[in-house]
């Protein structure tokens, strides 16, 4: 009655990786495993082609590489916001039996079956450390401030060396900002030549954007404590020495009031004087760190 007129079947949808700058980690990996496209529409009579399925977009922080799980083979590294690449083509709509009439075949049964998409395992792997990294000598009050800003459960001690090996945290505040902060081992003067921690320790800082230095409020010379973490980094590397920094000082409950000393501070961007245990300062530390942060993603994009 009136000839073929079946349509076309819709392709599936892809599964691509994009970039994502307000995302700084890949906790919602931990909870979502699945990434399933849309499949296409059947095609219809009438000549009609079924609609094509949706595109799955997985958002990732610059700085992720994805790697397909099963070889190890390495698919592409998202480096900015907005990059994008397909890691799994959607498959190919059928042909409907109107695709094969011809001048000699004008009414073919014929009819093509659509494709499978993709299967693909991912692994992805986010090279930056940390958005933050906390720099101290030990007992300086890291693992503390770690503990309370984040979920992260650092051991805490009153000896030097309780952090072996640093810890990650992640800062969530309101409209889903997060951001990564590290409890770096701490430094001891010599560090740059590999005493105490040393090398292991300076080795990590270097994959941070900003450095925070944090001094005790209790320390004998401020000045002094602030000078030595600055020349241990500046003697490792000279261009380390030029990552943004602040300065923190900790353990405020031991004035009994708010206090902030008064040193010279060669180019921080900011100091701020808090408590971890009782709370005080936390909020204008987190705001001023996510400010900086902010600052420092938009002139690298």
């Amino acid at each position: 009655m009136g000839g073929p007129d079946g349509g076309d079947g819709g392709r599936g949808g892809d599964i691509s990786i994009r970039g994502d700058s307000n995302l700084a980690t890949l906790l919602d990996y931990t909870y979502r495993d699945k990434w399933t496209g849309e499949r296409g529409e059947h095609g219809m009579g009438s000549n009609k082609s079924g609609r094509s399925g949706k595109s799955v977009v997985m958002p990732v922080p610059p700085g992720t590489i994805v790697k397909n799980a099963d070889t190890g083979a390495i698919l592409g590294e998202i480096l900015g916001d907005g990059e994008e690449f397909i890691v799994a083509k959607g498959g190919r709509g059928g042909k409907g039996n109107a695709f094969f009439v011809t001048a000699t075949h004008q009414s073919p049964r014929e009819w093509q079956p659509g494709e499978e998409g993709q299967v693909m395992n991912l692994e992805l792997e986010l090279k930056l450390i940390a958005d933050v990294g906390l720099v101290g000598q030990p007992n300086a009050g890291k693992s503390t401030l770690l503990s309370v800003v984040s979920a992260a459960r650092p051991k805490i001690a009153d000896y030097p060396f309780t952090t072996l090996q640093p810890n990650l945290g992640v800062v969530q505040m309101s409209d889903h900002r997060t951001f990564v902060v590290a409890d770096i081992p701490g430094i001891i003067e010599g560090a740059h030549e590999g005493k105490g921690l040393g090398l292991k320790f300076l080795r990590h800082i270097e994959r941070t954007r900003l450095l925070a230095f944090m001094i005790p409020i209790d320390a004998m010379d401020w000045q002094e404590e602030y000078d030595k973490l600055r020349e241990e980094i500046r003697r490792y590397s000279a261009e380390l020495a030029l990552t943004p920094h602040c300065v923190v000082f900790s353990k405020l409950d031991l004035m009994g009031e708010d206090y902030t000393p008064d040193i010279k501070t060669e180019g921080a961007f900011a100091m701020f004087s808090i408590s971890a245990p009782a709370r005080q300062g936390l909020d204008a530390l987190k705001d001023g760190l996510w400010r900086k942060i902010l600052e420092i993603k938009k002139a690298s994009a």
